[in-house]
């Protein structure tokens, strides 16, 4: 059976019917060699490419194919950022340009490893139970490569069990390295069931390294931080601002692009004060505290608020940072702008209705879901122009896009 690839879906997989293939381009065919049945599509990880595309590139990292991570690398860059254009205006029904990423390799600065007896790397496309060994990652860089090739050294040394993901027996679980890409500074989290970690640091080159435990049977690369070698933190630095990076910490995770993103904010903030939902770290906080606005963070999480201080302080800035949600408002109209990154869920529509009616005059709101996004939006509509709207390509190499916008209050 041969499958002719008709287009690219918004995950950035070649359709042919019922057939979704990834790694494939518009015109080209294939003979499926492995499929699997997921709800009313049948998946083609594996083919034989009988007609390539004229447009195909040759993909720079030496797992593509098998990765379930960059499935866009055999598209020049220029096509990729034109496919997330396409895509945009497909899910919002308007035409939004694409900022592209200045680096497109070794830009990622954090990744996880996932740690079984049957590799050490990352997942098979469709698979949370195939992971191949991994030699090189071109896009978080070099330091990749050799802290596996440590860790291997390191396992058989003392003897460390991988972790199975299906009997839930081991000890080694995630590797997860994390890179300050513009001070070089390093962080290597090695994440285990219960248990005490031998000594690593004689094995692994970095400024921090970390053991946390996930006694759990949730598959997640974090867990209860028991013990450092080294920093507590390392720092990443966006622009003239620094930021304390812990492993349980969230940081966007291109920092070139993060560069990006905090100037759009910091270029659109209108008035004086600003508050800041979903506030995290206080990566636009402490960046546009630096720049002299009066600034309120808002964030859910007590351990991220706490770090945000931390920020604050590094940074000899002021600025104010609550634990609590986003319903604690009370009042929007004390704020001359108010910034919202919410996560892929988008805004509650509680919180959306309440910007709609009380909102400030001018409201940011930066994506990671475009689909979420046109849904909140039909929602301020009512109550707000969108001004300015921007694709930002924080993810080379993958379908993802994140999306920032500016929406001023309707007179």
């Amino acid at each position: 059976m041969q499958l002719h690839i008709e287009r690219l879906d918004d995950e950035g997989l070649g359709v042919s019917g019922r057939y979704r293939v990834p790694y494939t381009l518009p015109g080209e065919v294939v003979e499926p060699v492995r499929t699997f049945r997921k709800k009313r599509f049948i998946y083609v990880p594996e083919f034989r490419l009988v007609s390539p595309s004229p447009d195909r590139v040759p993909a720079k990292c030496p797992h593509y194919g098998v990765c379930g991570g960059c499935r866009l690398q055999h598209m020049s860059y220029k096509d990729q950022v034109r496919f997330k254009e396409e895509k945009l205006e497909r899910i919002l029904g308007f035409s939004v340009s694409v900022t592209p990423s200045p680096v497109i390799f070794g830009h990622r600065n954090r990744i996880d490893v996932v740690i079984t007896p049957d590799g050490i790397g990352f997942r098979q496309f469709g698979s949370w139970w195939r992971v191949f060994d991994l030699e090189d990652c071109p896009v978080f860089g070099p330091r990749a490569g050799e802290a596996v090739s440590s860790l291997r050294e390191y396992m058989d040394d003392h003897k460390l069990q991988p972790y199975n993901l299906k009997t839930h027996e081991g000890f080694l679980r995630y590797i997860v390295l994390r890179e300050g890409k513009n001070t070089g500074e390093f962080m290597i989290n090695l994440v285990t069931t219960e248990g005490g970690l031998p000594d690593p640091t004689p094995y692994f080159s970095a400024d921090s390294i970390y053991h946390s435990v996930n006694n759990t049977l949730s598959d997640v690369s974090h867990g209860e931080p028991i013990r450092f070698w080294g920093a507590e933190y390392i720092k990443e630095r966006l622009k003239e601002v620094l930021y304390l990076i812990h492993p349980n910490s969230f940081f966007q995770t291109n920092t070139y692009q993060a560069e990006t993103l905090v100037t759009l904010v910091a270029d659109h903030v209108d008035g004086e004060t600003v508050l800041d939902l979903y506030s995290g770290v206080g990566t636009f906080s402490i960046f546009l505290a630096k720049r002299g606005f009066t600034v309120s963070g808002i964030e859910i999480n007590p351990f991220s608020v706490d770090l945000a201080r931390k920020n604050a302080e590094l940074n000899g800035v002021s600025a104010d940072f609550t634990v609590g949600k986003d319903s604690d408002v009370s009042d929007f109209k004390e704020y001359d702008t108010v910034i919202v990154d919410p996560p892929r869920a988008g805004l509650h529509p509680k919180l959306a209705k309440r910007l709609a009616e009380s909102g400030p005059e001018t409201l940011i709101y930066v994506s990671c879901n475009p689909k979420t996004y046109k849904r909140d939006l039909e929602t301020l509509s009512n109550s707000y122009r969108l001004e300015t709207v921007t694709g930002v390509d924080m993810f080379p190499h993958t379908p993802h896009v994140e999306l920032f916008s500016v929406l001023r209050r309707r007179s």
